[in-house]
């Protein structure tokens, strides 16, 4: 096997993992499941595991070169409108294919999937054109972030409740594995081409703005849209009586899967040959390379969706609503904090934002440290989630005071923690998160009565939230200790490494 291929598999396995443990710990101790359900769970972790490093390994190779290179080359366009109007279509693609955004949309019943998508993906559109004319412009990111955050809450007021908490959700998952290399790397280029003092920090800050725009267009769509009526039940597995139904029932459902993901992978390979064919950036090498890149993201793509909506949030599910309408539904509290202080350190993502903002810093806010911040900030932000599921009490109370010291803040941090703190809200709330935690609070919710689409929808959401605060608060330390110790921030290269094959 491929070295690269067995060490993306085995982040993901670290991610996966801690959760399957405790699953399993919870089927012997206080949720019994049949043997069935918990061969169906295993099955469904497993093809997780493969199909995340698949997939991380082909965006690998694959989209981040591609952003890497569009966003170099776009930036020696002299046609604003045109460069406009790429970045437009660039976001809207990549977000189709955010497999994220595709498990968030087969959880919102009440919405047809492709609406959703659709809707979320112009959303992101927008708002990278937004992002790419904040840097040429050289806005402040604190300064537009206060804009738009005061349009979303504004906005929300005038929405159905019952949009509130999916639309604060839809951001959040929107900037999963698939978006984010590559809308860094389109940053990256985008502010290697200005070259001066501020480019460093500017290449922060696309994922948080891309991250509103979601929110903004689903807000929108509860306000001119009809929703169907939806009834939530709860999950209900067909009887598993050996091996064999478990196969069949992956095996049934894989040709669906295949179908979606050829439906989102092909506009991105139409992009990359459409792109080389004007500018021949890529060597016939890094081409073919780039190629398999693809073939990898597909199968991992496959595989992730089958083992998500087959076997993995299904359990999630039954799991909340066993507890949730048990009288052990206060232990929700200690299981949440414990599922995401995991979670978050799990993401492969995570960690390459803590390494970087080491880096950047010298040190001064070590990639512990960042560990650990962000560790306690999700745990806390999974515990609110499932105390709203118990209480039923609005996001509003949370989610407003939350955002209004995290951009209270921004006014104070050095800018480039204001974008790198924005960005890992994106980044913190990964796959694991729309995949286990959101099924496992519609379940709870659903297990003590409560509305699922205003009480258990908007857990994303607060995980997105809580990094804001936490990595906005390594900044200040950083401020503080620097002020005793001279430790610049390392400004990067002024031009872009060449694209060459590995």
């Amino acid at each position: 096997m491929n070295e690269r291929l067995k060490e993306k598999i085995n982040e993901s396995l670290s991610g996966v993992l801690p959760i399957t443990v405790i699953v399993l710990i919870l089927s012997i101790t206080l949720v019994p499941m049949e043997i069935g359900t918990v061969a169906l769970f295993l099955v469904g972790a497993l093809l997780l595991i493969v199909g995340m490093g698949f997939f991380q390994m082909g965006a690998e190779m694959s989209v981040t070169p591609l952003g890497r290179g569009i966003g170099t080359k776009i930036m020696h366009v002299k046609i604003l409108t045109f460069i406009l109007a790429i970045c437009f279509v660039m976001g809207f693609i990549i977000t189709v294919a955010e497999p994220d955004l595709q498990v968030l949309a087969n959880q919102v019943a009440s919405i047809p999937n492709s609406v959703l998508i659709y809707t979320v993906a112009a959303g992101v559109g927008v708002f990278l054109v937004i992002a790419f004319l904040r840097i040429k412009f050289k806005v402040p990111l604190s300064r537009i972030l206060t804009v738009f955050y005061i349009a979303v809450f504004v906005i929300s007021f005038f929405a159905p409740n019952e949009f509130t908490a999916v639309a604060f959700d839809s951001g959040g998952v929107t900037t999963g594995p698939m978006t984010v290399p590559f809308i860094m790397t389109l940053g990256i280029g985008f502010s290697a081409a200005r070259n001066d003092k501020d480019s460093s920090s500017d290449s922060f800050g696309l994922i948080a703005l891309c991250s509103i725009g979601p929110i903004l267009s689903v807000l929108l769509l509860g306000i001119f849209y009809n929703p169907t009526e939806a009834i939530y039940n709860s999950t209900e597995l067909a009887p598993i009586l050996s091996t064999t139904d478990v196969a069949k029932i992956f095996y049934h459902e894989l040709p669906h899967y295949m179908k979606e993901v050829g439906i989102t992978i092909v506009p991105v390979v139409a992009v990359f040959f459409i792109f080389q064919s004007f500018t021949k950036i890529y060597r016939i090498r890094q081409m073919f390379r780039m190629l398999i890149g693809f073939v990898y993201t597909a199968i991992g793509l496959i595989l992730f969706l089958a083992g998500v909506n087959v076997g993995f949030a299904p359990v999630g599910s039954l799991l909340g609503t066993y507890l949730g309408s048990g009288e052990y539904k206060l232990l929700l509290l200690p299981i949440g904090a414990l599922v995401g202080y995991f979670i978050v350190k799990a993401e492969p993502a995570v960690q390459v934002l803590n390494a970087q903002v080491d880096e950047i810093t010298g040190g001064l806010v070590s990639h512990k440290m960042m560990n650990t911040a962000l560790s306690i900030g999700v745990s806390g932000a999974v515990v609110l989630s499932m105390a709203r599921v118990i209480t039923g009490i609005s996001i509003y109370y949370i989610i407003v005071p939350g955002y209004l010291i995290a951009l209270v803040m921004s006014f104070f941090v050095p800018s480039v923690f204001v974008g790198i703190a924005f960005d890992s809200g994106g980044v913190a709330s990964g796959p694991m998160t729309s995949t286990f935690l959101l099924p496992l609070a519609m379940g709870a919710c659903m297990g003590v009565g409560g509305n699922v689409v205003t009480d258990a929808f908007g857990v994303v959401a607060l995980v997105a939230l809580s990094p804001l605060i936490t990595i906005q608060l390594m900044g200040l330390i950083y401020k503080f200790k620097s002020r005793t110790k001279t430790v610049p921030v390392q400004e990067q290269p002024d031009e872009i490494v060449e694209l060459e094959e590995e």
